[in-house]
């Protein structure tokens, strides 16, 4: 009866089968992935290959595990190959997801940028239109001398006489 309560946590359910977290199986396997198309890992590989044909066709005979065809050595090869394309693929899908959350990052950024931009060539417009109908320094410059120039001169006779 205390199940159907909800201010009742529920116990925990034991299960037979382990879980495994996800996100650290992908990391692994992105580690692995990223080793795998290394130099040193094509290093390691062709090394151990030429020691496996080496020790198998030098070495002493009762101590010989993989006569010539190197069957033994093809099964092992096959089964690292088994194992390094799914790898390999789970990173890339992974690669991808984050590709594409920065993809929709970096587009919300350009939206933001274009209407910012927008914002910025409206409020210069507007700053022009208004500094149209603002004197300019050298209006105000040509005001002033021809002021200057008409106190400067001698008045006129004709308003003289009036």
């Amino acid at each position: 009866m205390a199940r159907d309560r909800l201010d009742v946590p529920r116990e925990l359910r034991r299960s037979i089968v382990p879980t495994y977290d996800a996100d650290a199986f992908g990391r692994f396997s992105e580690r692995i992935a990223r080793f795998l198309g290394t130099g040193r890992f094509l290093v390691y590989m062709t090394v151990t290959i030429l020691f496996w044909i080496g020790w198998n066709v030098l070495g002493p005979e009762q101590l010989r595990f993989d006569e010539y065809p190197f069957i033994f050595l093809t099964l092992m090869l096959s089964l690292q190959a088994s194992y390094a394309a799914p790898l390999i693929l789970l990173a890339q899908n992974r690669q991808e997801a984050r590709d594409r959350v920065q993809y929709e990052r970096d587009r919300d950024v350009d939206d933001r940028a274009r209407a910012d931009m927008e914002y910025l060539a409206r409020e210069m417009a507007s700053l022009r239109m208004a500094l149209g109908e603002v004197a300019t320094r050298d209006f105000l410059r040509s005001e002033l001398k021809s002021l200057l120039v008409e106190l400067d001169s001698p008045p006129d006779r004709a308003r003289d006489t009036t």
